[in-house]
């Protein structure tokens, strides 16, 4: 375990027996679960801040306020204590070619693209790399000295770090400015329009990035990004407003097999009698992707890290393995889904 800074701790994950870990892609995450944490034991994903044969995986761990997890994880877990972890996924990795790469964070949001750092740096890439990254201070800048000298190590890296709240003095250098990295910002940086773009950060960040990468003449297509927590909902015909956080459905407790929402923080049993996994996460405040609800249109589509789930009515197109649709699914097993 090491302390990157007063609320960041990264912490290596590896085998009991000293086995290889499954391979782990640049930018990819793990679930975990801390059976210490309680009764259900709680879930969440963690982006991988390095990943290597020899050294295992790492995570890097921002504790959050009333977070069951992160406090576990950054205050109390000491070295050879077990979790439960399940293999690496995520879409969002780097993607081979030879032009410029962008890669784009505000906060904790620096752990992926880090991966994606650590792996250009270890195959010497000669592509051009621009390293953008927005904190608050140096004091809030987690693993801020190995992302310099990982970009001083490529033959043609780019550092540029922006401060929004930096006090007098903490912006000396000629990477670092003082401000919130936004729009205006990254678009005064001149960056490439034929680069690969990397982001990731708090939704309204992304949000404003992608409009500047836009704006940049960048295509939609080769701009990339992995958001922490939950997707945001699609729902046809409802109007879009600020919903109550995640939590257990109201009502008596039920018996049915449990379901986790990994993203969510959520754990509850499925419901008994008929309802699918879909309406569960709509009473339990899940942020949900629906439009047709009969297994046509494939919006709902979502990641299932374990358990086994089976359909009331069958999809007209069954989806990828180890995804489900979740308007037509109810859980044969305990479930933990991505949402």
């Amino acid at each position: 375990m090491t302390p990157e800074t007063t609320t960041v701790t990264s912490i290596r994950l590896a085998a009991p027996d000293g086995s290889p870990l499954p391979a782990a892609r640049a930018g990819q995450y793990v679930t975990l679960r801390i059976p210490e944490g309680g009764d259900p034991a709680p879930v969440r994903s963690y982006s991988l801040s390095a990943a290597s044969a020899e050294d295992g995986y790492r995570i890097s761990v921002k504790h959050e306020l009333h977070g069951v997890v992160s406090g576990y994880l950054t205050t109390t877990v000491r070295p050879g204590a077990a979790v439960e972890v399940a293999a690496p996924r995520g879409d969002f990795i780097l993607k081979e070619g030879t032009g410029p790469v962008l890669l784009i964070s505000a906060g904790i949001g620096v752990t992926p693209v880090l991966a994606m750092l650590h792996e250009l740096a270890a195959s010497h890439s000669g592509r051009e790399v621009w390293w953008i990254h927005g904190a608050r201070s140096p004091r809030e800048h987690a693993l801020r000295a190995e992302a310099h000298a990982l970009l001083v190590s490529l033959s043609y890296g780019r550092e540029y770090v922006f401060y929004s709240a930096a006090s007098p003095g903490e912006c000396d250098g000629e990477h670092i400015r003082a401000g919130r990295l936004g729009k205006d910002q990254l678009i005064t940086l001149g960056v490439p329009a034929e680069a690969d773009a990397y982001v990731c950060g708090p939704a309204r960040f992304m949000a404003n990035i992608t409009d500047a990468l836009t704006a940049a003449g960048i295509d939609s297509s080769a701009i990339h990004s992995e958001l922490f927590g939950a997707l945001s909902s699609i729902n046809p015909g409802l109007t879009r407003s600020a919903g109550a956080p995640p939590h257990a459905p109201a009502g008596p407790r039920a018996t049915g097999p449990m379901v986790t929402f990994a993203r969510s923080g959520v754990s509850t049993p499925f419901p008994d009698g008929e309802g699918s996994l879909l309406e569960l996460a709509e009473a339990c405040d899940v942020p949900v992707r629906w439009s047709c609800r009969t297994g046509v249109c494939h919006t709902c589509v979502t990641p299932v890290l374990s358990g086994d789930i089976e359909y009331t009515s069958s999809p007209l197109d069954a989806p990828a393995g180890g995804q489900a649709l979740i308007c037509c699914a109810r859980p044969e097993s305990d479930v933990v889904l991505d949402m």
